[in-house]
This record gives C-alpha cells, structure tokens and sequence, in this order.
C-alpha cells in the first residue's frame, strides 16, 4: 500500500518533505502534486521505477520523460543550451514551460528518446515541488499522471490513492490541484518549435 503524505503546499513541512527523499533514495516512486496537475516521479537512476512509469501510463520507449529541475543552474547539468535558448529559457523560468533539449551525459541513456538524444526539462514555481528537489539534491524523473483512457492529469491525491494504491509508494495530499499542461517548446534544432500550447505564453519563443 502507498504511503499517504499530507504536505502544505505554500509552507511545506520538511520534516515530512526528509521522510519522502528517503523514499525516494530508497527508489520509491511517488505521486506528488506539481504547478500542472499531478505527476509521478522517482529518481534518475531508478530503472525500476521509470519501468513502472511507462507501466501505469501504458507509455513505450518513445515517451519524452521530463527532468524537474531544481534551478537553472540545474538544469544546465543535464541538458545543452545554445546561446540563443540561454537567454529565453532562463527568462522563463521558473513558470509553465518544458524544453526538449540535447541530453548531456549526465543524463541515463535509457531516460533519452531513443534516435534524438532528447530529454525534457521543467523548473516548477510550486513552492513544494520545489522544496523536495532543494532537498533531494537531483532532478526527479517526472511524468505527468495521465492515466490510459484520460486526458488531462490528475488533480486530487486521495483519488490517486484510492486507484494506484498497489502501483506507487507514496501519494502526497497538498489539497486540490489545476490540470493546466505546460507549454512544450523543443529547443533540439536551433529554432525553437512548440509543439504544445498550454499555459505558458507560446509567442515569446514564436518567430
């Protein structure tokens, strides 16, 4: 059965956020509630549960797994960023954006798109969110919690509880989230495309 965690979401308890990157270390997977609906996550090098990912979406090895970053700092570790998208993405961000960008080799083989080399990247304003990846240390492996047969993510935890109860480790309860997708803009050429409009402004990365 998974673990049920009631954190706040504008003053998370780190008492509470410690006990969750304990679970994550010891490769939990976890349900948590980000600026966009909720999303399951685990660690980078947690083979077991991005396999469980793909699982519980019904997802191949095609799917563009996203890195939530901690900063921008962060997230020039694990993808590479031209001159032309440093500026704009760090102006971005924090805020409802996801770059697919050229992965680093600090990024699993196994968690890029197989003939890119891709991998997306968020840096979330959830205060939360936030605080867990202060405390982890890393990014989290994210996919957003679309479950098959739906199409918008997931907002209440105690629902995610009541359904994936035996397929994830833990489920954090921070009161009701909104479904609102980010915007996907992928940066792996040199002209950035979107791809999907959701609630970032698209026309600041539009030609």
């Amino acid at each position: 059965m998974a673990r049920y965690v009631d954190i706040h979401p504008e003053n998370p308890q780190q008492r509470l956020i410690d006990q969750v990157v304990d679970q994550l270390r010891n490769d939990a997977l976890i349900a948590y509630p980000t600026d966009s609906g909720y999303a399951l996550g685990c660690q980078l090098g947690n083979r077991d549960g991005r396999d469980r990912i793909l699982r519980i979406r019904e997802l191949d090895d095609k799917h563009h797994f996203t890195l939530m970053c901690r900063d921008f700092a962060q997230l020039g570790q694990f993808v590479h960023v031209n001159n032309a998208a440093f500026r704009a993405i760090k102006a971005a961000t924090p805020g409802p954006y996801t770059f697919i960008l050229p992965a680093t080799g600090e990024v699993p083989r196994r968690l890029m798109h197989p003939k890119k080399r891709t991998v997306g990247v968020r840096i979330p304003t959830s205060r939360l969110v936030s605080a867990l990846l202060d405390t982890l240390g890393e990014p989290l492996l994210t996919s957003t919690l679309i479950l098959p047969g739906e199409d918008e993510a997931r907002t209440l935890g105690w629902e995610i509880k009541e359904e994936l109860d035996h397929d994830v480790d833990v489920v954090i309860e921070a009161g009701e989230t909104v479904p609102q997708p980010t915007t996907v803009i992928d940066w792996s050429d040199d002209v950035p495309e979107v791809i999907r409009v959701g609630a970032g402004d698209p026309s600041r990365f539009e030609a």
